[in-house]
């Protein structure tokens, strides 16, 4: 960025994007072995962060309207609830891509950061930000390390059964 001059009855020169971003870094030399995962991870990242700025409008726009009858306003309420909710998870998946796409780019991408074993090309298909073999994450969430959402089973949705509830909780 050389500066310039300016004369006296000269406009000013205009700001390129460059004086106002810096210099944007080209794309680093992704191993042609890692290359479909990579451009698989920027998409979903990419439809993360679309994703990420609706529900942020949702969330926003859902402001409860207090004048509006009360059944109304707690609609309203669970809805920004519900959105706000699916934000903090999305983001949490947004850390995960983002993490194995600095992995791809690093050079460390499909090694388990546990055993330093390759994770199984299978794995890294239907999970591409894995960072450990299957048989490491068993043995993390077998060690309480690691923690997924666990769905009830499906006829239990619908029905309040307080016995059942009681169960699951004991688990």
């Amino acid at each position: 960025m050389a500066k310039r001059k300016q004369r006296k009855g000269q406009k000013k020169a205009k700001a390129a994007t460059e004086d106002v971003i810096g210099q944007i870094q080209p794309e680093p030399e992704i191993k042609s072995k890692w290359r479909p995962h990579y451009k698989r991870l920027k998409a979903l990242r990419d439809e993360l962060l679309h994703r990420q700025g609706a529900l942020a409008r949702d969330a926003i726009e859902g402001q409860p309207n207090f004048s509006t009858h009360m059944a109304d306003a707690a609609t309203d309420t669970y809805d920004r609830d519900l959105a706000l909710g699916m934000l903090s998870s999305d983001q949490d998946a947004l850390y995960e891509i983002e993490e194995a796409i600095d992995r791809i780019r690093n050079g460390t991408y499909g090694i388990c950061e546990l055993t330093r074993e390759p994770i199984e090309k299978e794995r890294l298909e239907v999970i591409p930000w894995t960072r450990f073999t299957a048989v490491a994450e068993k043995q993390l969430e077998k060690e309480g390390a690691v923690k997924h959402a666990r769905l009830g089973p499906r006829d239990s949705v619908g029905r309040v059964d307080p016995a059942s509830d009681e169960e699951e909780l004991a688990e």
